[in-house]
């Protein structure tokens, strides 16, 4: 695979990951995050929120939102940047007339490999981020002894670097920036040295030599004095040097043994085979050029795992959760800084954790979400009065909660709801009660927030939150001026689903029963979902979906998904007006929501259509400024790149493989006819099954299912199924982990023309199971 990306692991003391170079000088880079710690909840707020709130009652919608943005946003900052470190740059002298240049990296063991020959010796640079040894290696041979000879040293746009020598190592040392008025405070150290075989290493102002070697191996380790949130005392100078100091006690072959098992242990759990791989000697970038016209099957496979990569190496335990460009940013002061955006990037980040047998991966976003139900708590009763906790659109490493921006993207306070709905989808895929029992305070914190701030709207009588806003779309409740509202579609999906957890988790640890009452009786005075006039799922309180809008959000479809509220057997109504709504929206975009218009098209059960949308992700975009898409390195193109749109769409293929939302497994749910045959193994579904799937002429042919927690599995299938043990399926699903919601009836227009999906036929089936044991089912 041709790019230029490496994997890494992230410490709160190393934040730090670096990208191989091209070329036969190269440049390695390493990111961390700027500011120190704060938090900037608006005292006013408290005084103007009810303010906003009657202007939108009374239609008032850009007066609202005028009002919002001058007393409600925070005034201190809006965030701080994700931020390079800086670059490794080597030159090697008179290696710029090279020929037969290659580069790859290897996705099965994380490390890129460079080749290219000057002067009819073949040289060869190896480089890997050690997830072991928390440190960046480069290695650099020749076919010829004696002939490696390069210069190496570090460089950073940060003002005032001090740069050292030290022995023979390189130091660079350094505080991060200023940003919005806030000082910066991180401050951080990387650190250079070489080994070889033969030749010799000398350090000198700052640029270490390596002369006449057999091969070298160049190492880099990066720190910085962040502990958490809160505590930014850490010794960055002790943390570099006591990662180059361990690095270098091993061997480079020991530590690359060690890097690649560890890394493979995650990686391995899941593949995809489309079949052979029919165009092996074609680079990348022209791969996803003629995407359209040779359907090439094996990149689809290739793009599955490659998400799956940048997961692994993006969200490591310990570390930081995977932001808008994962860890790969290269900028002092990247688009939207980089950070955390809650209304619909950092969850996408995370869509392939547990489907795709990744869920310790969620480690570093649950420890977010438990940092920000904290400082959420002051933002709760700074802004609103109001116990619980509160996360508008955006976060940072500082975690906080404020609204910031201006009201149009910015006054949507339901940013903790939709990241508890992670924390429940952790239990239902593994039944992991302790978890559970864990995660509980969290959202339970959540919905006391909503429940003491939510108010009835004038018109119905509804329970509304208010201020708000479908993210980030404006309406014509405004004449298209203004994004602020109440009631909005969304918001109502997300409580539901939170009170909804709460009160089944309460049931399931036995505590808070009078709570779950409760809340039992103000989800009822929810809003109901709507059918508006042409037939579509009502984006907002009121009928004012435009159906020429092709806005990039598709807010309103969170309750086809990732929610399970709309289903084609449960909802078929909303099922279809979900279809309409889509269908309007149309197909090219951003390159994040045509990763999530993948995953809505495979809960359409329409994997033709799915698939039509992987194609328009993987269309080439090279240096083009609004076109959605895929780099030639297979990033996503927003643009600029942004790492959910890889992630999404990765979810999205595994969803048109498999659906475990609805009550029961859907086997080859969305399955595009081009697909005729292939396997996919490693695929997880919510109630701790565990499958691995082989099919031909779109039929399955072989299922293997290891059961995690036990219990009932009930299957779906297209085409009929045999196994030991497996008989048709009557009633409810005894399995609680497939507890599905019970929705009120949609509303729909009287005058609204309804596009029926008419379904294909279906078996469905029961096999019990006990944990730890595997099944095998046979397509007939």
């Amino acid at each position: 695979m041709d790019r230029s990306a490496t994997a890494g692991k992230r410490t709160a003391g190393s934040h730090g990951i670096w990208h191989s170079g091209c070329g036969a000088n190269s440049a390695e880079r390493g990111d961390y995050l700027a500011g120190r710690p704060n938090n900037n909840a608006n005292p006013d707020a408290l005084e103007y929120i009810p303010k906003v709130r009657e202007l939108v009652f009374a239609g008032k919608y850009l007066e609202a939102q005028t009002l919002a943005t001058e007393k409600v946003m925070a005034k201190t900052n809006s965030g701080m940047p994700y931020q390079t470190f800086g670059d490794l740059r080597i030159s090697f002298p008179g290696h710029t007339r090279y020929t037969d240049y290659y580069r790859e990296l290897s996705l099965d063991s994380a490390r890129t490999v460079v080749r290219y020959k000057v002067d009819g010796v073949t040289y060869r640079r190896e480089t890997i981020t050690s997830f072991t040894s928390q440190v960046v290696m480069v290695r650099l041979t020749a076919d010829k002894p004696g002939m490696i000879t390069c210069n190496a040293l570090l460089t950073t746009p940060h003002q005032d670097p001090v740069i050292a020598s030290d022995g023979n190592c390189v130091t660079l040392s350094g505080v991060s920036s200023w940003h919005e008025g806030l000082k910066g405070k991180v401050l951080f150290q990387g650190r250079l040295t070489a080994t070889t075989q033969g030749g010799k290493v000398s350090c000198q102002d700052g640029t270490l030599s390596v002369e006449g070697a057999d091969e070298a191996v160049l190492y880099v380790s990066i720190a910085t004095n962040f502990n958490n949130y809160k505590n930014i005392d850490g010794n960055e100078v002790e943390r570099s040097k006591d990662f180059l100091d361990k690095a270098l006690k091993r061997s480079y072959a020991d530590d690359v043994k060690a890097h690649v098992a560890y890394f493979r242990q995650f990686m391995d759990r899941s593949s995809l085979d489309l079949g052979d791989d029919q165009f092996p000697h074609v680079t990348t970038d022209m791969r996803v050029e003629r995407f359209k016209e040779t359907n090439d099957a094996f990149l689809v496979a290739t793009y599955f795992k490659f998400g799956r990569y940048l997961l692994i190496c993006s969200s490591q335990p310990g570390g930081q959760p995977a932001n808008l460009q994962g860890i790969w940013n290269d900028k002092l002061f990247p688009s939207w800084d980089s950070k955390y955006t809650c209304n619909i990037n950092l969850e996408m980040n995370y869509w392939p954790s547990e489907v795709t047998n990744l869920s310790e991966l969620n480690e570093p976003l649950f420890k977010l979400i438990k940092e920000v139900s904290e400082t959420g708590r002051e933002t709760a009763k700074t802004m609103y009065g109001a116990d619980g906790w509160v996360l508008h659109h955006n976060t940072d490493i500082w975690r906080i909660t404020g609204a910031l921006d201006k009201a149009p993207s910015g006054m949507w306070p339901s940013g903790g709801a939709w990241l508890c709905r992670h924390l429940w989808e952790r239990y239902l895929y593994t039944g992991d009660v302790a978890f559970l029992r864990s995660a509980y305070p969290i959202m339970k914190e959540a919905g006391v927030f909503f429940d003491q701030t939510m108010v009835k709207e004038p018109v119905h009588g509804w329970l509304v939150v208010c201020p708000s806003n479908s993210p980030e779309n404006v309406h014509a409740g405004s004449e298209g001026k203004a994004t602020t509202a109440a009631g909005c579609t969304m918001d109502n999906q997300l409580v539901f689903d939170l009170w909804s957890a709460i009160i089944t988790s309460a049931r399931v640890l036995g505590v808070d029963a009078a709570f779950a009452a409760h809340l039992e009786q103000r989800i009822a005075q929810l809003p109901p979902m709507q059918v508006g006039r042409w037939g579509q799922l009502q984006e907002w309180m009121f009928d004012w979906d435009d159906p020429n809008d092709v806005h990039r959000h598709i807010s309103h479809l969170y309750g086809l998904f990732p929610s399970n509220q709309i289903s084609p057997y449960r909802t078929p109504a909303l099922f279809d007006a979900a279809r309409t709504s889509l269908i309007h929206r149309g197909d090219p975009s951003t390159g994040w929501s045509m990763g999530w218009k993948v995953c809505l098209w495979a809960r359409l059960l329409d994997g033709d259509h799915a698939y039509k949308l992987i194609t328009d992700q993987l269309t080439l975009v090279r240096n083009e400024k609004k076109k959605g898409g895929t780099y030639p390195n297979l990033f996503d193109a927003h643009p600029p790149f942004q790492i959910d749109g890889n992630f999404g769409c990765t979810a999205g293929i595994a969803e048109m493989l498999m659906q475990s939302y609805d009550g029961f497994i859907y086997l080859l749910p969305a399955l595009p006819s081009l697909w005729k045959e292939g396997e996919v193994k490693g695929l997880m579904a919510r109630g701790g099954f565990e499958l691995n799937l082989k099919w031909k002429n779109g039929k399955v042919e072989r299922l293997t299912i290891k059961s995690h927690a036990g219990g009932n599995c009930r299957l779906r299938s297209l085409h009929p199924l045999s196994a030991k043990g497996l008989k048709k399926a009557k009633g409810k699903n005894p399995n609680a982990l497939y507890e599905v919601p019970v929705i009120a009836q949609p509303l729909v227009n009287e005058s609204a023309k309804l596009n029926k999906v008419e379904l294909k036929p279906t078996y469905l089936y029961d096999l019990p199971t006990r944990a730890g044991k595997e099944y095998v089912v046979i397509g007939k």
